[in-house]
């Protein structure tokens, strides 16, 4: 496997796939590393200001008359919804219609996007006022935190299947099939299994080069629990994880980020990785795979397939310590018959009691604009999916046992 760097949120434009040169030839050993190639970095800064930007000043969390209203919420964890958790909490503390309507304390809000298991463990060490996780929180780590804990999902994010065949605009991928290349087990492009479900293409002679990705990473472990849960070969030899054990196979390549996943696939010709599809709308990246749902139908990711996908997530029965809904669920392989099927929650967690006075009415003030209309309305231009109804309606309820 080969290992390749480069930094988050950068673009490879629509036509990287097209005009790329080829990829060098290999050296005889296994792993090498490039340099990050500056066109893909200097996105970051800009998708960063852009999300910022939408609610008028950067992470708008430390501007001096925010800084001076009361109460204060503090949050940390998750980096992935980081744009639309600075939209949403810039405006409520500063939008006046926002305001007027939702935050009834003028509270301000912070919130430091480092990592998932970062905020979980701020939150158990009570450093935290909330925190947020792609992964929700453990069993074994709500019963570490004292206060009680109350999950709630408030968006989502599909993963994309991106590739570089450009005289292949629209590749369709059957279930048994894409397993098997992030398993190593199809290797061509013009396998029979492929030129099968692609009857009116063109399939080159020519080998599969899998990009993925070298950090831990929400996209990762989204899309190894959804291969996982189709095939139980891929669920035997890598499994679901943010940093799975790839197959050591000369055709996987590695990089770091979304933006180094792009800039290989766009460097490769024949190579297909994954990333989020915010990211993918945000690189006008064209090349992106039809996969065959559970229905049998092959579907394209937007905003009402995603939608399609959350609405039949399942939820555990049980209740949670605090007394909660447990609100810990997904849909690992939807059966709808537009569902796109790779698509995943995200979760803001709560303490279950301990917040004072004014601090309690500015947390249930925060949740009810995360699910109003106003809100979610805003989650597809950012590159998200806003919550279906039923789901909104159990999170308002969970929100309830916030004390």
């Amino acid at each position: 496997m080969h290992s390749h760097g480069a930094a988050n949120h950068a673009s490879a434009p629509a036509s990287a796939p097209a005009s790329a040169p080829a990829a060098p030839a290999p050296p005889a050993a296994r792993v090498r590393t490039v340099k990050p190639d500056t066109r893909y970095m200097r996105l970051k800064n800009i998708h960063l200001l852009l999300a910022a930007a939408l609610a008028g000043c950067i992470c708008a969390l430390s501007c001096p008359d925010a800084a001076a209203a009361e109460p204060h919420l503090l949050g940390a964890g998750a980096i992935f919804p980081f744009p639309i958790y600075a939209t949403w909490f810039t405006q409520f503390a500063r939008d006046p219609k926002v305001r007027d309507a939702f935050n009834g304390t003028g509270a301000r809000v912070d919130y430091e996007a480092d990592d998932s298991t970062a905020g979980v463990a701020d939150l158990i060490g009570g450093k935290v006022d909330f925190a947020a996780s792609d992964t929700a929180i453990s069993n074994k780590e709500i019963g570490q935190v004292e206060r009680g804990v109350v999950p709630l999902p408030t968006t989502a994010g599909a993963i994309v299947l991106a590739y570089n065949l450009p005289d292949v605009g629209a590749l369709r991928l059957p279930r048994q099939v894409y397993p098997k290349i992030f398993a190593g087990d199809i290797s061509t492009w013009n396998d029979p299994a492929i030129v099968t479900a692609n009857p009116d293409v063109a399939l080159p002679d020519l080998p599969i080069t899998v990009v993925v990705r070298a950090d831990a990473a929400r996209a990762t472990r989204v899309l190894t629990a959804h291969l996982s849960a189709l095939d139980p070969d891929f669920r035997q030899a890598v499994g679901t994880s943010r940093s799975p054990k790839w197959p050591e196979q000369d055709n996987f390549m590695t990089a770091t980020m979304n933006d180094g996943v792009a800039a290989l696939l766009a460097r490769v010709p024949g190579a297909i990785g994954y990333m989020d599809v915010g990211y993918a709308r945000l690189a006008h990246w064209q090349f992106l795979a039809l996969l065959e749902n559970k229905a049998g139908n092959y579907v394209a990711a937007d905003p009402e397939s995603s939608a399609a996908t959350l609405a039949e997530a399942k939820f555990p029965a049980r209740t949670l310590p605090s007394g909660a809904p447990d609100l810990r669920g997904n849909s690992r392989d939807p059966h709808g018959a537009n569902a796109y099927p790779i698509v995943a929650m995200t979760w803001l967690l709560f303490y279950a009691k301990g917040y004072q006075g004014e601090q309690l009415a500015a947390v249930h003030d925060l949740i009810q604009y995360c699910t109003s209309a106003a809100a979610q309305g805003q989650a597809a231009g950012l590159g998200y999916v806003p919550l279906p109804e039923n789901i909104i309606e159990r999170v308002e309820k969970a929100a309830g046992f916030i004390q």
